[in-house]
């Protein structure tokens, strides 16, 4: 009997690509925008019924238009008396008058006090309160009661100021963050998350430089405009971190960024998604 060798086709087996394989991550420099999950590590020191929102006039980095320092934290207009929680987990690391220079250049700058420590040398303080419920070496829970409203210090009525501060012992005036970057996104009023923009203006040799532009809000591409944002570059002394101009608090959406710099127009569509941060860099000629 014949030696007869059988053969058996055999399918190419496809081999699809992990689901942990690495992602490569979005460049805000290549693409006209990134969403991230940001790092909105704190809650609102201020509660409903009380005033939850940011004074947009004076912003974070604002000088209102050169007629005041440049703004190291963002203010919540308050009643006097408006209760003040802790933003996140920590320790109390001061409680009381800023009698001494210690956390600005100036005494008696922010009045009634609080410094909390939080992990990861963050830290949250509060400023301009009218009564401390805390001393220092307390430990607080997130939400928990630590003074009122005032206008303590050199505040012009009464109202929240609050900073975020990151590294070193707390003390650094230059260590502050942008808040609206690090305190978790509101609710609308239909119990949905907003969002925010991080945005970087920058010349050919990546430095920071000034800037105004406007960030006009559309459900969608083809609807029509429901507002406008007006938005200014932190002042000079404050672009030192990763962004010089931030929106906080944005309904999910889309944003037609038009931005004028030496007689070039710079415009593009961005996205924001609900409890999402958006980054956006521009590089300026």
């Amino acid at each position: 009997m014949p030696f007869v060798v059988t053969t058996t086709e055999i399918a190419p087996t496809l081999i699809s690509p992990s689901p942990t394989a690495t992602q490569v991550p979005c460049d805000p420099f290549v693409e006209d925008f990134c969403i991230t999950d940001g790092r909105f590590l704190f809650q609102n020191p201020i509660f409903p019924p009380g005033n939850t929102s940011v004074d947009t006039t004076y912003r974070y980095g604002s000088t209102q238009n050169g007629t005041r320092e440049p703004h190291h934290g963002v203010e919540f207009l308050n009643r006097f008396g408006t209760p003040i929680h802790a933003a996140g987990d920590g320790t109390v690391q001061f409680a009381g008058p800023d009698k001494e220079a210690v956390y600005s250049p100036w005494t008696d700058f922010y009045g009634n006090v609080v410094v909390i420590r939080h992990a990861d040398e963050m830290y949250t303080l509060y400023a301009h309160l009218s009564k401390l419920n805390v001393q220092a070496g307390d430990g607080v829970k997130a939400g928990d009661l630590i003074g009122e409203v005032g206008q303590s210090g050199v505040a012009i009525g009464s109202h929240l100021h609050f900073e975020v501060r990151k590294g070193g012992d707390g003390t650094d005036y230059f260590s502050t963050q942008n808040p609206e970057l690090w305190l978790k996104p509101s609710e609308d009023a239909n119990g949905n998350l907003l969002g925010a923009i991080a945005f970087s203006v920058l010349d050919e040799n990546s430095s920071f430089v000034f800037a105004e532009f406007t960030a006009r809000y559309h459900l969608d591409k083809n609807g029509p405009k429901i507002k406008s944002h007006y938005v200014v570059t932190y002042a000079k002394d404050m672009m030192r971190g990763d962004e010089n101009a931030a929106l906080g608090d944005l309904p999910p959406g889309f944003y037609r960024v038009a931005l004028k710099y030496n007689g070039h127009l710079y415009e593009r569509w961005v996205e924001v998604q609900s409890g999402r941060l958006t980054q956006v860099v521009f590089v300026v000629k």
